[in-house]
């Protein structure tokens, strides 16, 4: 075994985070369960228990793990956590905690902007707008759903972008700089193909972003994130 791991270029303690995780994410453990003790994973994976703490360690330190004097180690309530501040694409966010950002794409099309998105973006009713709908995963755990419509004027190669390589925040922001930004935050029942999406059940409370952002003189985009509100938690700070 411990031949096996040396070959790979990951570093071991990764390795067995990456394990604990993917047990997490594929639902095998779940919130309040009882994870392998260190003894029981320095078994399995051929390695020091110094190894072993460190990865235990590192995934408490990041609230995927919570440990009880005594007692073992658990899988914690998770909350992955954006900022409002400054607006970052969710791959960056998901990258700065050390984990694995992989999006989804169910919807990628041009339409006719309806009243109220005509409305929203200051456009004739009937005008064509691009629309995306996309799911985010952390670590294999769906974490968002970005439902998002975008003026082509800002963005007229949209449809042409492969969004499994680039996040459509990424692209906005290249093609079109952004000026400035205003949003809301609500909580609200997941519809079901919303909750179909994110694994949850339906009518289950998410945590949703509507922002709206302004580039090149124009409305750029309008955008709702909708987030699993058991997992999920904002984060701001400013000065």
């Amino acid at each position: 075994m411990e031949q096996q791991i040396a070959q790979d270029t990951t570093p071991i303690f990764q390795r067995i985070k990456d394990y604990l995780l993917g047990e997490i994410a594929a639902g095998r453990w779940k919130e309040g369960d009882v994870v392998p003790s260190e003894q029981a994973l320095v078994r399995q994976f051929g390695v020091s228990r110094m190894t072993v703490n460190r990865a235990v360690r590192e995934l408490t330190a990041e609230q995927v793990l919570t440990r009880r004097q005594g007692s073992g180690t658990y899988v914690a309530p998770q909350k992955y956590q954006a900022t409002l501040v400054e607006i970052r694409s969710i791959a960056d966010e998901i990258r700065a905690r050390g984990h694995r950002h992989r999006s989804g794409l169910h919807l990628l099309e041009q339409a006719r902007a309806s009243e109220l998105l005509a409305l929203q973006f200051a456009l004739a009713h009937g005008q064509p707008l691009f629309h995306s709908v996309i799911v985010h995963f952390e670590n294999e755990v769906p974490i968002q759903v970005e439902d998002r419509w975008v003026n082509p004027a800002c963005a007229p190669d949209y449809l042409a972008e492969d969004f499994s390589a680039i996040t459509p925040n990424e692209h906005l922001m290249k093609a079109a700089p952004l000026q400035s930004a205003s949003y809301s935050i609500e909580a609200l029942p997941a519809p079901r193909d919303i909750a179909a999406m994110l694994a949850i059940g339906p009518r289950q409370c998410c945590l949703v972003l509507k922002r709206k952002t302004h580039a090149l003189g124009q409305i750029a985009s309008v955008v709702t994130m909708w987030h699993p509100g058991q997992l999920y938690q904002f984060t701001g700070k400013v000065g």
